[in-house]
């Protein structure tokens, strides 16, 4: 960029004129400017040349980098925000009636009568007016849950979709017998994982996808746009006997477009449907004892936070119960560990704490052979009461893992008792959060609680401390590893399962009497 600027002779200081201000964006810039002072004739003035070369650094997109997908997949596997637009409805036509020449000697009557078959031929509805086409409607974006779909990491990579949108009326411009609507568009079904709840971007609860084939409407596809009939002003009125679809002026042909499809920013929220949750520290045994009992395959390693995202297992149903064994079935979800200040992000957070919501019971696996073992304990139940109160409420059995080592062996006795003092005797509460408690709990467009009575049970909540919660329903020492054990405690989470049943099939029996 090159200006020339006069000078007076008594100053060096170069002056712009209005015109050739330049105002830069706020941004970072580098520039680099020459001088080249001339001297005239006259030596009154002064010209000079000022070169400048501008350099702006633009800031990336934040979109999410396929590389970051990749590496730490455990960030974004259970969230996600999607824009969807369903598609727009099809145009109408406008069309002519076909043009009635009277008909002459040569021609006779046979030729009337045909023309006569030819006005029978049009599509007229039940009162006799004529059925005139119109455009396509717009595609439907519906999402369902799918069973084949695990995490939701496919939608990072593609964060918008669209709908088709409707066919036009293939007219032109004459009305026929032929005239067909549109083509409507094919609905466009996105497969989320089972659990997904699925809320407007910081607004609403639109759907809790927690059994498979669930789904939902979250964008209606546009209406079709009518045919309008246009004709001469003096046979308008023996036309709107047989149509009201007449275009009177140039007004109306708005209403032979389609209407636009609705474009919506959606959160995805994955919530693990699972019965039995299993919690600790890392390197407590949890994924070698989701191994065991069932036929999940997860990483095991001697390493912390070998889990970065719930592994899920299915649970065989209790062989005492004979042919109800197969309804007693239940499914466990493998957490990654806690650790001490995983509220404050220590570690790999407590976000992933969410997929407990659905849990019945709770599994807590404590590493007997430890330095501090009760301790451990007592760091992840605080944990959960600093994450949600709720979790405390909720049965639990305590599994001391690690009991073939001789240390772990040695004050087993001594842990159990410990961890019996820590708890009150009041009756475990109802397992689980029914989908009420689910949308109570859910933010409100303006942000806060949906009701003022719940968020003041939950701060009361937060004022007890562990001990002023339930007791474990069992405490059973295994080793996971060599197989010690594990029967007995198998029969404890079964038991614990049962009664959680049970005390469902109550509520909702005094929920219909109720009703």
């Amino acid at each position: 960029m090159a200006t020339l600027v006069s000078l007076p002779s008594a100053y060096l200081t170069p002056r712009l004129t209005i015109d050739k201000l330049f105002f830069g964006p706020l941004l970072p810039i580098s520039t680099s400017t020459k001088h080249n002072w001339d001297l005239n004739k006259s030596g009154k003035s002064r010209f000079c040349t000022i070169k400048s070369r501008l350099t702006t650094r633009t800031k990336e997109s934040p979109s999410t980098n396929p590389d970051t997908l990749l590496k730490e997949p455990h960030k974004y596997f259970d969230q996600v925000i999607i824009t969807i637009r369903s598609g727009d409805g099809g145009h109408g036509a406008i069309l002519t009636m076909p043009s009635q020449q009277r008909a002459t000697k040569s021609q006779g009557k046979h030729d009337n009568k045909e023309k006569s078959k030819k006005k029978l031929s049009y599509k007229r509805d039940f009162d006799g007016s004529l059925i005139l086409p119109v455009g396509g409607h717009g595609g439907d974006v519906v999402i369902y849950a799918d069973e084949g779909k695990d995490t939701l990491l496919e939608l990072h990579k593609k964060s918008r979709h669209n709908a088709k949108r409707g066919g036009n009326v293939a007219a032109m411009g004459v009305l026929t017998s032929q005239l067909r609507d549109g083509l409507a568009a094919p609905n466009l079904r996105i497969p989320v994982p089972v659990g997904t709840v699925v809320k407007r971007k910081r607004g609403k609860l639109l759907a809790d996808l927690k059994q498979p084939g669930d789904e939902v409407l979250v964008a209606r596809g546009g209406q079709g746009g009518i045919s309008l009939i246009e004709m001469p002003e003096y046979r308008r009125k023996k036309l709107m006997s047989l149509t009201t679809n007449v275009m009177r002026d140039e007004s109306d042909k708005v209403l032979v477009l389609g209407q636009p499809g609705e474009e919506v920013s959606l959160e995805l929220i994955l919530r693990v449907v699972a019965d039995v949750g299993l919690i600790g520290l890392p390197n407590a045994g949890k994924s070698t004892l989701l191994a065991a009992i069932t036929l999940a395959k997860p990483d095991i390693a001697d390493y912390p936070f070998t889990t970065l995202m719930p592994n899920l297992g299915r649970l065989d149903g209790d062989p005492d119960l004979g042919p109800g064994q197969y309804s007693s079935e239940a499914t466990l979800a493998d957490l990654p560990g806690l650790i001490e200040g995983a509220h404050l992000g220590k570690g790999l957070g407590r976000n992933f704490l969410r997929h407990l919501r659905r849990t019945r019971l709770l599994v807590h696996v404590v590493d007997a052979s430890g330095d501090d073992p009760l301790n451990d304990y007592i760091t992840v139940r605080e944990e959960l009461r600093m994450y949600n109160p709720n979790y405390l409420e909720r049965p639990y059995v305590v599994v001391l893992n690690k009991i073939d080592l001789p240390k772990a062996r040695d004050k087993l006795p001594h842990l159990t008792e410990e961890i019996l003092k820590i708890g009150s005797d009041i009756v475990h509460s109802e397992l689980g959060m029914s989908s009420r408690d689910e949308v109570q709990s859910l933010p409100t467009e303006g942000g806060e609680a949906t009701t003022l009575s719940s968020a003041i049970s939950v701060e009361d909540k937060m004022d007890k401390g562990i001990e002023d919660y339930p007791r474990p329903a069992a405490i059973v020492g295994v080793s996971v590893l060599k197989g010690i054990r594990v029967n007995d405690m198998l029969k404890e989470i079964r038991a614990a399962l049962r009664k959680c049943r049970d005390s469902n099939d109550a509520l909702e029996l005094s929920a219909r009497s109720r009703e």
